[in-house]
């Protein structure tokens, strides 16, 4: 799925783990992020998020797309920091998924953060397998 997704790869999102119903992807903020305030756009922010959920839904099933996502937005992410997402899946139920995404600044232009990275965003999506064509 990755290796067609031209929009993730555009901005700099590179995959650092699948396994079934789990994902990590990261991104590093740059100029081509950054809104008139100059941090972070959260649409930017938001797309992070969206593909871990894509890559932990796709993990395991069949074809699977997202149905509804929702995100609060915690912390201003600036240009240099290092985001990371992880993508948990909460739920599965017949052709429907529930899908929850913490995205953490993993590191600023000074270097890395300690801890578990400062919280910038908490994303949950609702994902929807496809039919196989008959």
């Amino acid at each position: 799925m990755m290796a067609n997704d031209s929009a993730s790869a555009a901005l700099g999102i590179e995959v650092v783990e699948v396994r079934p119903g789990y994902a990590q992807v990261t991104m590093t903020i740059d100029d081509r992020h950054l809104n008139g305030h100059r941090i972070a756009h959260g649409g930017y922010v938001f797309l992070l998020a969206d593909t871990a959920f894509a890559c932990a839904c796709n993990s395991g099933r069949p074809t699977t797309v997202a149905a509804t996502a929702e995100i609060d937005f915690i912390a201003a992410a600036h240009d240099g920091d290092v985001l990371i997402a992880e993508a948990v899946e909460r739920a599965t139920f017949g052709r429907s998924g529930i899908t929850d995404v913490t995205v953490r600044r993993t590191a600023t232009s000074d270097g890395p953060v300690t801890g578990d990275g400062d919280l910038i965003a908490e994303f949950r999506g609702r994902s929807r397998t496809l039919r196989e064509p008959t």
